[in-house]
């Protein structure tokens, strides 16, 4: 079966075929210029001519003098796999340690709010048991003390009295 593509018959594949045929001996002799500055010309031995860029070596830069790595770009490059190992190792480290610092960090919440509490609590447990007690613990009835203070004038020398009852 025949495809679109292809042709119903065959056709025959016809090659180029030299004028003549070259001999070994014969050297390649270049071609007038066609006019650009890098084309150049070629007449073949059979003669053909063929174009084509040439290839002109160009000065290449003058390469610069290698120069040693500076001791502080070794040290760096030794130092960043330690400090990258260190950095993994340490979250690694807090990793596993996570559950234990949230126990801890609870745990000081809760003697922080005991401080508080203490600080608060024991001095209105003393005061109350002072007011149950009365006069601080000691048995008896309250003392009371009164004063009386009088001076003449701006200057004067004041005088007064204690007196308990």
């Amino acid at each position: 079966m025949t495809y679109p593509e292809q042709s119903p018959v065959p056709t025959a594949v016809h090659y180029p075929v030299p004028l003549h045929h070259p001999t070994a001996s014969a050297p390649l002799t270049p071609a007038p210029s066609v006019g650009l500055p890098a084309v150049q010309s070629v007449q073949l031995p059979d003669g053909h001519i063929i174009s084509g860029y040439a290839l002109t070596p160009t000065a290449s830069a003058p390469t610069p003098a290698i120069r040693p790595v500076p001791a502080w770009a070794k040290t760096t490059a030794l130092l960043v796999p330690t400090v990258g190992g260190g950095v993994a190792a340490a979250g690694i480290g807090l990793s596993y340690a996570a559950p234990g610092l949230i126990a801890m960090s609870q745990a000081l919440w809760s003697a922080a709010a005991l401080i508080v509490a203490a600080v608060i609590a024991v001095p209105v447990l003393v005061r109350t048991a002072r007011r149950a007690t009365g006069n601080g613990g000691r048995s008896g009835s309250t003392t009371h003390i009164t004063q009386n203070i009088t001076a003449t004038g701006l200057f004067g020398r004041a005088t007064g009295s204690i007196s308990k009852p």
